[in-house]
């Protein structure tokens, strides 16, 4: 859990990575307006723009997520639905495309196809 006490960095400490845990936790507190995107970031010890891609990556995440929520299908992603989806499509035509060819060879007889 982040503290509300900005994070000391000496000189040459390099990149502070943070666990996802810390990552959504600083998206909540930017969200719920607990923290501003530069408080949330002096108490992370990370740069305001971490922060704003924390806040960006979260988002879109979080969108996609409800746009690959399919009622009835619990835990199918996007491109599974996608792929369920095309796949009954190209059923549906080929069952068109069967029923096309019997008429067909209904209408034209017993003739050859020369």
């Amino acid at each position: 859990m982040l503290s509300n006490q900005p994070v000391k960095r000496g000189p040459g400490k390099g990149r502070r990575r943070l666990s996802p845990s810390e990552k959504y936790e600083i998206f909540v507190q930017v969200l719920t307006g607990q923290a501003t995107q530069r408080e949330a970031a002096d108490r992370a010890g990370v740069d305001r723009s971490t922060v704003v891609h924390i806040c960006r990556v979260a988002k879109q995440g979080a969108l996609d997520a409800l746009a690959a929520s399919v009622p009835g299908r619990p835990g199918q992603s996007r491109e599974q639905a996608e792929l369920a989806a095309a796949k009954a499509e190209i059923e549906r035509l080929r069952a068109t495309v069967a029923e096309q060819a019997v008429a067909l060879h209904l209408h034209e007889g017993k003739r050859g196809w020369d």
